[in-house]
Protein backbone atom coordinates (compact mmCIF):
# COMPACT_ATOMS: atom_id res chain seq x y z
CA UNK A 1 0.00 0.00 0.00
CA UNK A 2 0.92 3.67 -0.71
CA UNK A 3 0.67 4.11 3.00
CA UNK A 4 3.35 2.25 4.07
CA UNK A 5 5.72 3.83 2.03
CA UNK A 6 4.98 7.63 1.70
CA UNK A 7 5.91 9.10 4.93
CA UNK A 8 3.18 11.93 4.79
CA UNK A 9 0.89 8.80 4.93
CA UNK A 10 2.71 6.68 6.80
CA UNK A 11 2.72 8.64 10.06
CA UNK A 12 0.08 10.72 9.29
CA UNK A 13 -1.56 11.45 12.72
CA UNK A 14 -4.79 9.85 13.99
CA UNK A 15 -5.73 12.01 16.66
CA UNK A 16 -5.92 15.18 17.38
CA UNK A 17 -4.03 15.03 19.82
CA UNK A 18 -1.14 13.96 18.05
CA UNK A 19 -1.47 17.13 15.38
CA UNK A 20 0.54 19.66 15.26
CA UNK A 21 -1.56 22.40 16.37
CA UNK A 22 -1.82 26.11 18.15
CA UNK A 23 -3.38 25.29 21.08
CA UNK A 24 -6.85 27.57 20.42
CA UNK A 25 -7.57 25.40 17.69
CA UNK A 26 -6.43 22.05 19.45
CA UNK A 27 -9.17 22.77 22.54
CA UNK A 28 -11.52 23.58 20.24
CA UNK A 29 -11.67 20.60 18.21
CA UNK A 30 -11.45 18.37 21.17
CA UNK A 31 -14.54 20.56 22.65
CA UNK A 32 -16.11 18.60 19.57
CA UNK A 33 -14.74 14.96 20.60
CA UNK A 34 -16.32 15.85 24.68
CA UNK A 35 -19.96 17.00 23.09
CA UNK A 36 -20.16 13.67 20.82
CA UNK A 37 -20.91 16.16 17.86
CA UNK A 38 -19.13 18.39 15.19
CA UNK A 39 -20.59 20.92 13.23
CA UNK A 40 -20.20 22.46 9.52
CA UNK A 41 -16.54 22.93 9.57
CA UNK A 42 -14.98 25.80 7.29
CA UNK A 43 -11.12 24.65 7.87
CA UNK A 44 -8.93 27.35 6.37
CA UNK A 45 -5.10 27.86 5.63
CA UNK A 46 -2.01 27.68 3.50
CA UNK A 47 -1.26 24.22 2.06
CA UNK A 48 0.04 21.30 3.94
CA UNK A 49 -0.52 22.81 7.24
CA UNK A 50 -2.63 20.08 8.49
CA UNK A 51 -6.03 20.88 7.79
CA UNK A 52 -6.81 17.30 5.76
CA UNK A 53 -5.18 15.12 8.48
CA UNK A 54 -7.13 17.30 11.15
CA UNK A 55 -10.78 16.48 9.41
CA UNK A 56 -9.67 12.96 8.97
CA UNK A 57 -8.35 12.86 12.99
CA UNK A 58 -11.40 14.36 14.28
CA UNK A 59 -13.65 11.95 12.35
CA UNK A 60 -11.93 8.89 13.72
CA UNK A 61 -11.81 10.05 17.02
CA UNK A 62 -15.59 10.43 16.87
CA UNK A 63 -16.29 7.26 15.26
CA UNK A 64 -18.15 8.93 12.30
CA UNK A 65 -18.40 7.29 8.83
CA UNK A 66 -16.49 9.75 6.30
CA UNK A 67 -16.71 10.30 2.80
CA UNK A 68 -13.90 12.39 1.00
CA UNK A 69 -14.45 14.46 -2.30
CA UNK A 70 -11.11 16.24 -3.56
CA UNK A 71 -12.35 19.53 -4.57
CA UNK A 72 -9.42 19.65 -7.60
CA UNK A 73 -10.58 16.73 -9.35
CA UNK A 74 -14.37 14.99 -8.42
CA UNK A 75 -15.52 18.32 -6.70
CA UNK A 76 -15.65 20.72 -9.50
CA UNK A 77 -18.27 18.10 -11.43
CA UNK A 78 -21.88 18.64 -10.30
CA UNK A 79 -22.61 15.01 -10.98
CA UNK A 80 -20.41 13.74 -8.20
CA UNK A 81 -22.02 15.68 -5.55
CA UNK A 82 -25.32 15.15 -6.78
CA UNK A 83 -24.58 11.34 -6.91
CA UNK A 84 -22.47 10.31 -4.44
CA UNK A 85 -22.37 12.97 -1.48
CA UNK A 86 -26.24 12.85 -1.86
CA UNK A 87 -26.14 9.05 -1.57
CA UNK A 88 -23.71 9.11 0.82
CA UNK A 89 -25.63 11.71 2.87
CA UNK A 90 -28.96 10.69 2.54
CA UNK A 91 -28.54 7.05 4.44
CA UNK A 92 -28.37 6.18 7.87
CA UNK A 93 -25.15 5.29 9.04
CA UNK A 94 -25.56 1.82 10.86
CA UNK A 95 -21.99 1.53 12.56
CA UNK A 96 -21.60 5.05 14.47
CA UNK A 97 -23.95 4.79 17.06
CA UNK A 98 -26.53 7.13 15.36
CA UNK A 99 -23.86 9.54 14.87
CA UNK A 100 -24.26 12.02 11.79
CA UNK A 101 -22.16 11.07 9.00
CA UNK A 102 -19.20 13.60 7.81
CA UNK A 103 -18.71 14.29 4.33
CA UNK A 104 -15.03 16.22 3.85
CA UNK A 105 -15.11 18.12 1.14
CA UNK A 106 -10.92 18.73 0.67
CA UNK A 107 -9.93 21.93 -1.30
CA UNK A 108 -13.13 23.00 -1.14
CA UNK A 109 -11.99 26.53 -2.61
CA UNK A 110 -11.10 24.78 -5.80
CA UNK A 111 -14.93 24.57 -6.80
CA UNK A 112 -17.16 26.19 -9.01
CA UNK A 113 -19.88 28.38 -7.22
CA UNK A 114 -22.49 25.79 -9.12
CA UNK A 115 -21.10 22.82 -6.65
CA UNK A 116 -20.73 25.29 -3.50
CA UNK A 117 -24.84 26.23 -3.88
CA UNK A 118 -25.85 22.26 -4.31
CA UNK A 119 -23.07 21.73 -1.30
CA UNK A 120 -25.12 24.56 0.63
CA UNK A 121 -28.67 22.80 -0.28
CA UNK A 122 -27.21 19.61 0.81
CA UNK A 123 -26.45 20.71 4.16
CA UNK A 124 -29.87 22.10 5.02
CA UNK A 125 -31.57 18.74 3.19
CA UNK A 126 -29.52 16.27 5.46
CA UNK A 127 -29.06 18.14 8.67
CA UNK A 128 -30.06 15.39 10.15
CA UNK A 129 -27.80 12.97 8.93
CA UNK A 130 -25.14 14.24 7.79
CA UNK A 131 -22.30 17.03 8.62
CA UNK A 132 -19.75 18.53 5.72
CA UNK A 133 -16.23 19.41 6.46
CA UNK A 134 -14.62 21.95 3.72
CA UNK A 135 -10.56 22.59 3.84
CA UNK A 136 -9.59 25.15 1.83
CA UNK A 137 -6.29 27.51 1.28
CA UNK A 138 -8.09 30.85 0.46
CA UNK A 139 -12.09 30.95 2.83
CA UNK A 140 -12.79 34.12 0.42
CA UNK A 141 -13.28 31.50 -2.85
CA UNK A 142 -16.11 30.21 -0.49
CA UNK A 143 -19.31 31.79 -1.56
CA UNK A 144 -20.63 33.57 1.42
CA UNK A 145 -24.38 31.16 1.65
CA UNK A 146 -21.93 28.21 2.38
CA UNK A 147 -19.11 30.24 4.53
CA UNK A 148 -21.97 31.41 6.99
CA UNK A 149 -23.57 27.63 7.51
CA UNK A 150 -20.20 26.90 8.90
CA UNK A 151 -18.02 27.02 12.30
CA UNK A 152 -14.92 28.51 10.51
CA UNK A 153 -11.18 27.14 12.15
CA UNK A 154 -8.54 29.40 10.30
CA UNK A 155 -5.04 27.70 10.56
CA UNK A 156 -3.27 30.69 11.42
CA UNK A 157 0.35 30.45 13.11
CA UNK A 158 1.87 33.55 14.43
CA UNK A 159 4.16 34.84 17.58
CA UNK A 160 5.55 32.66 19.75
CA UNK A 161 3.72 29.75 18.43
CA UNK A 162 5.43 29.30 15.39
CA UNK A 163 9.00 28.87 17.47
CA UNK A 164 6.79 26.12 19.70
CA UNK A 165 5.08 24.64 16.71
CA UNK A 166 8.45 24.28 14.61
CA UNK A 167 10.31 23.10 17.73
CA UNK A 168 7.56 20.36 18.07
CA UNK A 169 7.61 19.44 13.93
CA UNK A 170 11.57 19.46 14.80
CA UNK A 171 11.22 16.68 17.52
CA UNK A 172 8.37 15.00 15.28
CA UNK A 173 10.40 14.58 12.40
CA UNK A 174 13.70 13.00 14.30
CA UNK A 175 11.57 10.38 15.41
CA UNK A 176 10.13 9.46 11.79
CA UNK A 177 14.21 9.99 10.82
CA UNK A 178 15.11 7.66 13.47
CA UNK A 179 12.20 4.96 12.93
CA UNK A 180 13.51 4.73 9.54
CA UNK A 181 16.92 4.40 10.04
CA UNK A 182 18.25 7.81 8.63
CA UNK A 183 21.23 9.01 9.38
CA UNK A 184 20.87 12.76 9.65
CA UNK A 185 22.59 16.22 10.59
CA UNK A 186 20.32 18.32 13.50
CA UNK A 187 20.87 21.27 12.27
CA UNK A 188 20.39 20.60 8.51
CA UNK A 189 16.65 19.18 9.35
CA UNK A 190 16.40 22.48 11.25
CA UNK A 191 17.02 24.35 7.71
CA UNK A 192 14.82 22.03 5.81
CA UNK A 193 11.73 22.76 8.43
CA UNK A 194 12.54 26.68 8.42
CA UNK A 195 12.75 26.84 4.61
CA UNK A 196 9.20 25.44 4.73
CA UNK A 197 7.54 25.95 7.76
CA UNK A 198 4.72 25.75 8.17
CA UNK A 199 3.83 23.16 5.30
CA UNK A 200 4.70 19.92 7.06
CA UNK A 201 3.66 18.38 4.35
CA UNK A 202 6.70 19.23 2.01
CA UNK A 203 8.95 19.11 4.58
CA UNK A 204 8.49 15.24 5.25
CA UNK A 205 8.22 14.67 1.50
CA UNK A 206 11.69 16.84 1.08
CA UNK A 207 12.85 15.08 3.83
CA UNK A 208 11.62 11.59 2.39
CA UNK A 209 13.44 12.24 -1.30
CA UNK A 210 16.72 13.84 0.72
CA UNK A 211 16.69 10.38 2.76
CA UNK A 212 16.43 8.25 -0.43
CA UNK A 213 19.81 9.53 -1.95
CA UNK A 214 21.97 9.38 0.91
CA UNK A 215 22.42 11.05 4.52
CA UNK A 216 20.28 13.93 5.36
CA UNK A 217 23.82 16.20 5.54
CA UNK A 218 25.03 19.58 5.18
CA UNK A 219 25.34 18.37 1.31
CA UNK A 220 21.97 18.82 0.89
CA UNK A 221 21.74 22.35 1.42
CA UNK A 222 22.66 23.66 -1.98
CA UNK A 223 19.38 22.34 -2.97
CA UNK A 224 17.61 24.66 -0.07
CA UNK A 225 19.64 27.20 -0.22
CA UNK A 226 19.08 30.50 -1.95
CA UNK A 227 18.94 30.85 -5.72
CA UNK A 228 20.89 32.49 -7.89
CA UNK A 229 19.25 36.07 -7.92
CA UNK A 230 22.06 38.09 -9.04
CA UNK A 231 21.80 36.43 -12.49
CA UNK A 232 18.02 36.98 -12.75
CA UNK A 233 17.91 40.16 -11.68
CA UNK A 234 20.73 41.01 -14.27
CA UNK A 235 18.55 38.96 -17.06
CA UNK A 236 15.21 40.89 -16.08
CA UNK A 237 17.09 44.54 -16.24
CA UNK A 238 18.55 43.70 -19.68
CA UNK A 239 14.97 42.00 -20.34
CA UNK A 240 16.43 39.04 -21.82
CA UNK A 241 13.56 36.55 -22.18
CA UNK A 242 15.13 33.20 -23.27
CA UNK A 243 17.56 33.71 -20.12
CA UNK A 244 15.07 34.28 -17.77
CA UNK A 245 12.94 31.79 -18.53
CA UNK A 246 16.05 29.31 -18.43
CA UNK A 247 16.24 30.52 -15.15
CA UNK A 248 12.58 29.69 -14.06
CA UNK A 249 13.29 26.24 -15.63
CA UNK A 250 16.65 25.22 -13.62
CA UNK A 251 14.85 26.68 -10.79
CA UNK A 252 11.62 25.64 -10.80
CA UNK A 253 12.78 22.16 -8.37
CA UNK A 254 12.15 24.70 -5.25
CA UNK A 255 9.05 25.06 -3.75
CA UNK A 256 7.40 27.90 -6.18
CA UNK A 257 5.80 30.03 -3.60
CA UNK A 258 9.59 29.80 -1.97
CA UNK A 259 11.11 30.98 -5.31
CA UNK A 260 8.48 33.85 -5.35
CA UNK A 261 9.59 34.68 -1.65
CA UNK A 262 12.80 35.07 -2.43
CA UNK A 263 12.76 37.11 -5.51
CA UNK A 264 10.46 39.16 -3.16
CA UNK A 265 13.01 39.69 -0.65
CA UNK A 266 15.84 40.60 -3.52
CA UNK A 267 13.76 42.98 -5.18
CA UNK A 268 14.72 45.85 -2.47
CA UNK A 269 18.42 44.98 -3.48
CA UNK A 270 17.33 45.12 -7.59
CA UNK A 271 14.45 47.87 -8.26
CA UNK A 272 14.68 50.99 -8.21
CA UNK A 273 11.97 52.54 -5.27
CA UNK A 274 9.25 53.56 -7.40
CA UNK A 275 8.73 50.51 -8.41
CA UNK A 276 8.62 48.36 -5.09
CA UNK A 277 4.88 48.93 -4.64
CA UNK A 278 3.82 48.02 -8.24
CA UNK A 279 6.54 44.92 -8.03
CA UNK A 280 4.29 44.13 -4.56
CA UNK A 281 1.21 43.65 -6.67
CA UNK A 282 2.32 41.76 -9.25
CA UNK A 283 3.90 39.35 -6.72
CA UNK A 284 0.97 39.39 -4.70
CA UNK A 285 -1.59 38.66 -7.78
CA UNK A 286 1.37 35.88 -8.85
CA UNK A 287 1.51 34.11 -5.72
CA UNK A 288 -2.10 33.86 -5.25
CA UNK A 289 -2.84 32.37 -8.85
CA UNK A 290 0.18 29.96 -7.85
CA UNK A 291 -2.34 28.02 -5.66
CA UNK A 292 -4.62 27.33 -8.81
CA UNK A 293 -2.16 27.29 -11.21
CA UNK A 294 -1.97 23.90 -13.99
CA UNK A 295 1.72 24.94 -14.99
CA UNK A 296 4.08 26.41 -12.50
CA UNK A 297 6.67 27.46 -15.31
CA UNK A 298 4.27 29.77 -17.12
CA UNK A 299 2.35 31.50 -13.70
CA UNK A 300 5.98 31.72 -12.32
CA UNK A 301 7.30 33.30 -16.16
CA UNK A 302 4.43 35.52 -16.43
CA UNK A 303 4.99 36.92 -13.13
CA UNK A 304 8.49 37.32 -14.06
CA UNK A 305 8.09 39.10 -17.80
CA UNK A 306 5.63 41.40 -15.99
CA UNK A 307 8.05 42.82 -13.38
CA UNK A 308 10.22 43.09 -16.94
CA UNK A 309 8.04 44.89 -18.74
CA UNK A 310 6.28 47.00 -15.04
CA UNK A 311 9.65 48.00 -12.94
CA UNK A 312 12.75 49.31 -13.54
CA UNK A 313 15.48 47.75 -12.86
CA UNK A 314 19.20 49.13 -10.73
Amino acid sequence: MMSDFIWVEKYRPKTIDDCILPENIKSTLKSFIEKGEVPNLLLSGPPGIGKTTVAKALCNEMGVDVYVINGSDEGRFLDTVRNHAKNFASTVSLQSNGKPKVIIIDEADNTTSDVQLLLRANIETYHNNCRFIFTCNYKNKIIEPLHSRCAVVDFSIGGKEKVRLAGVFFNRVKEILDLEGVTYDDKVVAEVIKSYFPDWRRVLNELQRYASIGNIDTGILSSISDVNMKDLARDMKDKDFGKVRKWVVENLDNDPASVFRKVYENMYVTLEPGSIPQAVLIFAKYQYQAAFAVDQEVNTLACFTELMCDCKFK
